[in-house]
C-alpha cells in the first residue's frame, strides 16, 4: 500500500504542476471569462498565485479517495495539510528570498511553486502512511478546505489591499485592478 501511495502523490507532483502552470493563464485565455476567475490567477500577485497549486491539488485529492481514500490513513487531514502547506510554503520562500534579493526572479519563482508542491505531496504521503490521527482532525480536515477556497473565491473580487494581493504588474488588486 505504502508504494501504491507514494506513487500517487509523486503523479500529484506532476498533475498539480501542469495544471496549475494551465491555470496560470486560462483567465486570459478564456477572453477574461469571470466563471474562470475564481480558480486561475486574474493578475500577478502572490495571492493569485497560490490559487495555481490549490485548485489541482484540491482536484488531485478528490481523484485520489476514489483510489484509497477510505482504506489509507488520515486521509482528510493529509491531504488538508499537503494542500495548506502548498500557499504557506510559496508564501515563506517567496518573501524571503525577495528580501534578501530586493526583487524578484521568474526562475526562482517558478522552482518555489515546484518545491511547493513536492512540500505538499510529501507530507500528505507521510501523513497518509503514518499511524491514524485523532478523529476530530480528518472531521475538520473538509471544513478547513472549504474556508480556503471561499476565501479564494472572495478575495479575487474583493482583496484586502495587502501587498500580498497587489498585482506586481499593474499595481491593481483582484480582477477589477
Amino acid at each position: 500500500m505504502k508504494k501504491s501511495i507514494f506513487r500517487w502523490e509523486l503523479g500529484g507532483v506532476a498533475f498539480i504542476i501542469v495544471l496549475g502552470s494551465v491555470l496560470h493563464f486560462a483567465f486570459e485565455w478564456s477572453g477574461r471569462a469571470i466563471p474562470i476567475a475564481p480558480i486561475a490567477a486574474v493578475n500577478e500577485s502572490v495571492w493569485e498565485h497560490l490559487k495555481l497549486g490549490f485548485w489541482p491539488a484540491l482536484v488531485y485529492a478528490g481523484l485520489e479517495y476514489s483510489r484509497f481514500g477510505k482504506s489509507a490513513n488520515n486521509f482528510p487531514s493529509a491531504k488538508t495539510i499537503g494542500i495548506y502547506l502548498i500557499p504557506i510554503t510559496i508564501v515563506a520562500l517567496y518573501y524571503a528570498y525577495e528580501a534578501i534579493l530586493g526583487y524578484g526572479l521568474l526562475q526562482v519563482d517558478i522552482a518555489i511553486f515546484v518545491v511547493a508542491v513536492v512540500v505538499g505531496q510529501l507530507v500528505s504521503y507521510k501523513l497518509l502512511i503514518a499511524s491514524p490521527l485523532p478523529a476530530r482532525l480528518n472531521r475538520f480536515a473538509p471544513i478547513a478546505l472549504a474556508i480556503l477556497g471561499i476565501l479564494f473565491v472572495l478575495f479575487t473580487f474583493y482583496p484586502p489591499r495587502l501587498s500580498l494581493f497587489r498585482d506586481s504588474m499593474t499595481g491593481g488588486y483582484g480582477i477589477v485592478g
